[in-house]
């Protein structure tokens, strides 16, 4: 039962979706803040309790799997069950959607990279970007941190908020909120990490299911924008990671969009203080590596998309109130 009886229910979850988006920009604007920062701090904690590495591999991903249950169940269920003494459904999802949601501020974030590149400031850069990616940020050079913060937006936006909202569309707040909550599980468990090379894969697994509809939504979104050029090549390459239970659909659109080259070789640090270098499926070979310049046209077009389908959205609700209106 909605607040707003005249609306339909889609239009209803519409309505409140807006109403996060637009507090969470003007929040995100003024000030960056991670609601989730506490979970975060509780899913390094867990681990280090329950990831044992003189444990099996088998047993380690079992553990991984009896971390991801003793987390989610409770926090799943005590939501369910607090719902109902809440007196105002509006406020209640609006909340819960507002902590799925990811910051707005990283087209901000790249253009403060942009910038310190452009200056010849690649330690600013260097410390501006590590905060918000997994693999190790000091030996990047220019052209790397370029890359890096190509792949940051789109992943990132589509993970934390495009797939959010998708979720939240599709399956109502608390599915939404169990979404973001297993993404940072994901994100502290990576199994690109070596300790979490086990232990991680079922958050990752469960993760990657989650995202592929709103993912697959988005590439094809992209893959629109390319009508009149180059639609049945971009196809052609891209259609054998349509089925595939990853991101790399985007990322190659993406690449194949921009004209560069985006993916390949990636260090990342291990517990003892060891670095390890993991080969990534490259994308668009051929193509040029990212220059500066592409950090602010991956933006513009990441964010085009969004408000795009943002619209798509609008006009969908909009048809929905005018049919009810006529029947």
């Amino acid at each position: 039962m909605t607040d707003f009886p005249a609306l339909s229910p889609f239009s209803y979850q519409l309505l409140i979706l807006l109403t996060a988006m637009i507090s969470k920009g003007v929040i995100s604007h003024f000030t960056h803040h991670e609601p989730l920062r506490l979970f975060q701090f509780y899913c390094q904690r867990l681990s280090d309790k329950v990831n044992k590495p003189q444990n099996s591999p088998q047993q380690q991903t079992i553990a991984g799997l009896v971390a991801i249950l003793i987390t989610l169940t409770p926090i799943t269920l005590i939501l369910w069950l607090f719902e109902a003494f809440i007196e105002v459904d509006f406020l209640w999802q609006f909340f819960l959607l507002y902590l799925a949601i990811g910051s707005f501020g990283l087209s901000s974030v790249n253009k403060t990279i942009a910038q310190a590149l452009v200056a010849k400031q690649n330690y600013l850069a260097k410390q501006t970007l590590k905060p918000l990616l997994l693999r190790e940020t000091e030996p990047l050079s220019s052209l790397g941190l370029s890359k890096a913060a190509i792949e940051m937006k789109l992943l990132r936006t589509i993970q934390q908020g495009y797939s959010v909202a998708v979720i939240f569309l599709l399956a109502g707040p608390l599915a939404a909120i169990s979404y973001r909550l297993l993404l940072e599980m994901h994100y502290c468990w990576n199994s690109k990490l070596e300790r979490f090379s086990h232990f991680g894969l079922h958050s990752k697994l469960i993760v990657n299911l989650l995202q592929w509809l709103p993912v697959r939504i988005f590439s094809m979104l992209m893959l629109f924008t390319s009508l009149g050029k180059n639609f049945l090549l971009f196809w052609r390459l891209s259609k054998k990671h349509f089925f595939q239970l990853d991101n790399d659909i985007a990322l190659l659109l993406l690449a194949l969009s921009l004209e560069v080259k985006l993916g390949g070789v990636a260090m990342y640090s291990n517990s003892n203080g060891t670095s390890n270098k993991l080969r990534k499926t490259s994308f668009n070979d051929l193509a040029r590596q990212p220059q500066i310049t592409d950090i602010i046209h991956a933006n513009s077009k990441v964010n085009y998309l969004v408000w795009f389908s943002l619209l798509v959205i609008l006009l969908t609700a909009t048809s929905i109130e005018l049919v009810i209106a006529n029947i």
